[in-house]
């Protein structure tokens, strides 16, 4: 694994098989997310993600001013080391690279280690989604604004 210096290098679409064995092992079967929907995403227009190989990836779009983070994998024997917020922030900086103002997540309201991690990065709830997962949980909507890079 990289070192707690490491800085996440940006995903090619051809890494999405790997990516999508990290989101399986990230996230409840339910959840989990195949490399054709993780290819999906990068090949989106303005899709873009970046990766601590073997650790942790994140998928993000920027489009017209906005960004969406949309997933946050992080594999369990690398929790709690400071890939999530490595990862998070090149996500910030990338989305306002490409002229992303503000950048929005949804985020499970029963998720507390991950309302951490964005509430420490500045996030702060500007919506919320009634039985947005599977399961029945709120998604809470996130916003962090952005400066121009």
């Amino acid at each position: 694994m990289a070192g707690p210096d490491a800085v996440p290098a940006p995903i090619l679409e051809a890494e999405s098989v790997a990516l999508a064995a990290l989101h399986a092992a990230a996230f409840p079967p339910a959840e989990a997310w195949g490399p054709d929907a993780i290819g999906l995403m990068l090949s989106m227009a303005g899709g873009f993600g970046f990766q601590l190989a073997g650790q942790g990836f994140i998928l993000a779009r920027a489009v017209a001013g906005e960004a969406e983070v949309l997933t946050l994998a992080v594999a369990p024997a690398a929790r709690r080391r400071g890939v999530a917020s490595r990862l998070l922030a090149a996500a910030l900086a990338g989305a306002a690279s490409r002229g992303a103002q503000a950048i929005f997540l949804e985020v499970s309201y029963a998720n507390i280690a991950a309302r951490a991690l964005y509430g420490a990065a500045g996030f702060v709830q500007v919506g919320i989604r009634r039985r947005y997962y599977a399961d029945g949980t709120d998604a809470l909507v996130l916003r962090h604004p952005l400066s121009a890079a």
